[in-house]
């Protein structure tokens, strides 16, 4: 099927075709030894009307050894253009004017205009204005403050703020992507907020990744809408973020993505070895918003692997793990590092889908440290350990996944599998969506081992479908395609007897 033309309904496989398709398969993605990835298409999908995992597009193929997924989307000639104008240049020197501000700890002074988080905060402010001032309206930047009163880390009454600016969408406006950074910074003590504290990969990094992709994005016309923050308050206790993620809420926004960018500022780890080619993605499993009567579901048909955040996590490899990134996406199955927490946290523990961006591997003399020398060795979160070249394939990467959110149709919602029978097919539906451009859904389908999706099942501007292949076997999900062939990420479907 061409990116271009909209998904047909099928003629249902039969459940021989299907089981053999999942065979052939298999054939191929078992260890270093298997066949290469077009033997994948021998599986005679004409007659199965189901696509088992494709053979790597030429952009992909560069990549020795890589076989993407069948869910992949390669980038069109619009995503590639808005990923040439990411500047690893504009990126150094955000990092390096957010290092000249001393130290940015939350507790630190907030009226200097050269020193402390509140010269950053307005710094970061007039330097989204001015993106925003190239948008012709569609984006504002703004401040997002509130007074913390004194809690763990926070010993006085202290104003909080985020800079926040926002690209409205020109079709759905109400669906919402979010990309962060946090702009405080610590030393060695979390309570010290006088000593310099560069906080140059921790976190000017992930900022300078949100400033570049507003910058980049501010003359464009989104369908739907994206948020693009520099929060604070992240070294106390994930403050900033947890109250943007409860103004959301609140306001019963459809937030359908949130990623963090936090510690992304180098591949090099405290042993010298780099790998400055591979992104870190930790997406959970469980969701952090669970409900009992939802975790008594989970428990009696699975689904552990199949949350909102993996799914998420599923769509960036489809989307941005190709030559266009010059990236791998290495997704952890963890919500977080062992004894570390983000400003995705917020957000799961209320009910939305978010994961954290986190450099391959971590030196730690270069984060939470007084700046110092020992022994020879310089300790302390300095610019000079900043690879920008690296920073900006990151911002690749969540601009690949973002743009190719906010272009596509939403998730599918309402996603089911009905039980009510006891059969060996299964019966799914959705809802519709509201989208103009709307072409129709697709079936993804894996063996429940499978971390990724294997196989496609288009079947049209339909809102339920069936296929001959017990649910008791596999997992499925459902994805939306518009009319310029981008597919949402996938909704998976709850039981309804």
């Amino acid at each position: 099927m061409s990116p271009t033309t909209p998904p047909v309904p099928p003629t249902r496989p039969s459940r021989r075709a299907v089981l053999a398709a999942t065979a052939a398969a298999g054939a191929v993605s078992v260890g270093p030894s298997a066949a290469p990835a077009a033997a994948a298409t021998s599986v005679p999908t004409a007659e199965l009307a189901d696509t088992p995992a494709r053979p790597a597009a030429p952009a992909e193929a560069e990549k020795p050894g890589a076989r993407p997924p069948a869910t992949a989307q390669p980038p069109s000639r619009e995503l590639r253009a808005l990923l040439r104008e990411i500047d690893p240049a504009r990126i150094e020197a955000t990092v390096r004017k957010l290092v000249s501000f001393g130290t940015r700890h939350t507790l630190s002074t907030q009226d200097d205009p050269d020193r402390g988080i509140g010269a950053a905060r307005d710094w970061i402010l007039a330097e989204m204005r001015s993106y925003a001032a190239r948008s012709g309206g569609r984006m504002t930047a703004e401040l997002q403050s509130y007074v913390q009163e004194p809690a763990s880390r926070i010993p006085v009454a202290t104003r909080i703020t985020n800079v926040v600016a926002t690209l409205r969408g020109s079709v759905a406006p109400e669906r919402i992507y979010v990309v962060s950074g946090h702009y405080d910074s610590r030393v060695s003590d979390v309570m010290d907020a006088t000593s310099d504290s560069p906080g140059a990969d921790d976190d000017a990094s992930g900022v300078a990744v949100a400033m570049e992709l507003a910058r980049v994005m501010a003359t464009r016309r989104p369908a739907a809408t994206i948020v693009f923050a520099a929060v604070a308050g992240e070294e106390q206790g994930l403050y900033g973020a947890a109250h943007m993620a409860s103004r959301f809420k609140a306001a019963g926004a459809d937030v359908q993505g949130m990623f963090t960018n936090d510690i992304i500022g180098s591949p090099k780890a405290d042993d010298g070895t780099k790998d400055p080619h591979t992104i870190r993605l930790f997406a959970e499993g469980v969701p952090s918003s669970e409900t009992p009567e939802q975790a008594a579901t989970r428990r009696s048909v699975g689904g552990e692997n199949d949350s909102p955040s993996r799914q998420l996590a599923r769509f960036v490899r489809d989307t941005a793990d190709n030559s266009a990134t010059g990236m791998n996406v290495r997704v952890i199955y963890r919500r977080d590092r062992y004894r570390r927490g983000g400003d995705h946290i917020p957000f799961l523990e209320r009910g939305y889908p978010a994961a954290r961006f986190t450099e391959p591997t971590e030196d730690f003399a270069h984060q939470h440290q007084d700046v110092r020398v020992e022994d020879g060795k310089q300790y302390g979160d300095l610019p000079e350990f900043c690879d920008f070249p690296f920073i900006a394939r990151v911002a690749k990467v969540n601009a690949a996944a973002l743009w190719t959110m906010a272009q596509a149709p939403g998730t599918p919602r309402d996603a089911k599998i009905l039980t009510a029978d006891l059969t060996n097919s299964t019966q799914l539906t959705w809802t519709r969506g509201p989208e103009p451009d709307l072409a129709g859904y697709e079936i993804v389908w894996r063996e429940t081992t499978a971390p990724e999706w294997t196989h496609v099942i288009p079947v049209g501007d339909a809102t339920t479908h069936k296929v001959d292949l017990s649910k008791d076997n596999v997992s499925f999900g459902v994805r939306a395609v518009n009319r310029a062939g981008l597919r949402s990420p996938v909704a998976y479907p709850a039981p309804q007897a």
